[in-house]
């Protein structure tokens, strides 16, 4: 499915995270993506923005779209999941 390949790329789901919450400028988004690289992220960017997703305004910075943010319903509960399975591992390894 060309979505879940879209989506699987390194970092697109991270930058979509980061930006749930509103618009940052490039400089703050590559400081949350810890260890992207400058050109890794602005290819991201413009793939994201190429299919609709983010836009960027003018002082401002990234910002997502209405179908940016709709993405955002799939997203929760995968961080939920996310997290769960965390604590549980951390549980598993505890002495």
């Amino acid at each position: 499915m060309q979505v879940l390949d879209w989506l699987g790329r390194r970092w697109t789901l991270r930058v979509l995270w980061e930006l749930r919450d509103g618009a940052l400028p490039f400089r703050a988004l590559q400081e949350r993506c810890d260890a992207v690289s400058p050109t890794v992220l602005n290819d991201r960017l413009r793939e994201l923005r190429d299919a609709g997703m983010v836009e960027l305004q003018e002082g401002r910075g990234y910002m997502l779209t209405l179908d940016g943010r709709s993405l955002g319903d799939v997203l929760m509960p995968l961080h939920g999941w996310a997290e769960r399975w965390a604590r549980r591992a951390r549980t598993r390894r505890a002495p």
